[in-house]
């Protein structure tokens, strides 16, 4: 639990009634269930030595020492972000002198993907840009986050059901028109097995990265398993296709080929300042390496280092921030781009505007 020291400080105020209101919108049956509070660190949870201080009360040691650490942050102590690093707004700008391609955010669960997706497709359409936004993944709502869409947007999602349906649809209306009965409800029954969706879903996917030839799209993808189960089933129906290709294998151009070309497609992978999302964004880095995907950039989230608080603890941790973010820059990304951590979730127009106008600014007083 956050608790603000700094009541001057709004994203520090901000952040602490946010965790107040999650507490209070629980159901009464959990809220009756005996619980502990820990109280935030101002240190990663990192090593034997702060897992063992995560769990000091008010009092021990440990917490001394912490309450001791962050009270010695002063004012300025804060390094700045490492040089090179940009902001949202800049990524967007580049983004916005593109009138077709496939944009696809990616990263683990958690770290923010579909907000940054529709940041971005939000703040291209204000510029006039017409752009789709669109997912992959089935458990996000990305037209519950963007809200009313205003402007050149058209909002999509890739509905595995749905697919499913309309693939067995066609396949029973091409390859089950001239069966008898016996072997149509055969047919129906290998249309039940659970690979269908996968294939369905993959067509859909294709479907996308192909249109991308005509418009801008920015994809939410799904957290990373079912992502690289994806881009698995591209890497098969490419060889498969190639394959049977002969020599019509220059005419060829299938969607792993497309994914490949940093003309048509970049890759975005989302992450947080701390070092288990970084470390997990690298190894993603490296699952599409070996597929021949390499990341166009990285966009760090949530980022209270681009944030510039005013609270003790706070400022602690994004001075914490900034080695992970040196990192990303010097060593694992081509391009960094920065997202300050907000009062409150980013929902609705405004709220994904702020992402990018916030990114500006923090990085405008870092220079």
């Amino acid at each position: 639990m956050f608790e603000a020291t700094d009541r001057a400080d709004p994203l520090a105020v901000g952040l602490e009634e946010a965790g107040r209101r999650a507490l209070e919108s629980l159901p009464g049956e959990l809220r009756a269930v005996p619980s502990s509070s820990i109280p935030l660190r101002g240190e990663n949870i990192v090593g034997l030595p702060a897992v063992r201080r995560m769990l000091d009360r008010v009092g021990d040691a440990g917490e001394v020492d912490d309450a001791a650490a962050t009270a010695a942050l002063a004012a300025g102590d804060v390094p700045a972000l490492p040089p090179g690093v940009e902001s949202s707004d800049a990524l967007v700008s580049e983004l916005a002198d593109r009138e077709r391609g496939l944009v696809m955010v990616m990263g683990k669960g958690g770290v923010g993907k579909t907000s940054v997706a529709a940041a971005l497709a939000v703040e291209l359409a204000a510029r006039d840009v017409p752009v789709h936004l669109t997912t992959t993944d089935p458990a996000a709502h990305v037209a519950d986050v963007v809200g009313e869409a205003r402007g050149p947007l058209r909002v999509t999602r890739i509905d595995p059901e749905a697919e499913v349906e309309s693939y067995r649809a066609k396949v029973l209306a091409r390859a089950g028109k001239d069966l008898d009965e016996d072997g149509r409800a055969l047919l129906e029954e290998d249309l039940r097995s659970p690979c269908t969706e996968e294939v369905a879903v993959f067509h859909a996917f294709s479907k996308i990265v192909s249109g991308a030839r005509r418009e801008l799209v920015i994809m939410d993808t799904a957290p990373t398993g079912h992502t690289l189960l994806l881009l698995d089933a591209a890497g098969s129906y490419h060889r498969e296709i190639m394959r049977n290709a002969g020599d019509r294998q220059g005419a060829i151009t299938t969607p792993l080929m497309r994914l490949r070309d940093p003309g048509h497609t970049r890759v975005l992978l989302v992450t947080l300042a701390e070092t288990t999302p970084v470390l997990e964004a690298g190894a993603l880095a490296d699952d599409l390496a070996r597929a021949g995907i390499d990341p166009w950039g990285w966009v760090v989230n949530n980022s209270l280092a681009a944030a510039g608080p005013s609270d003790p603890l706070l400022r602690r941790r994004a001075a914490e921030e900034v080695e992970q973010i040196e990192r990303v820059a010097s060593v694992l990304a081509e391009r960094t781009y920065v997202v300050p951590r907000l009062m409150a979730e980013p929902r609705g127009v405004a709220g994904l505007r702020a992402m990018i106008d916030g990114s500006a600014s923090a990085t405008r007083s870092a220079a």
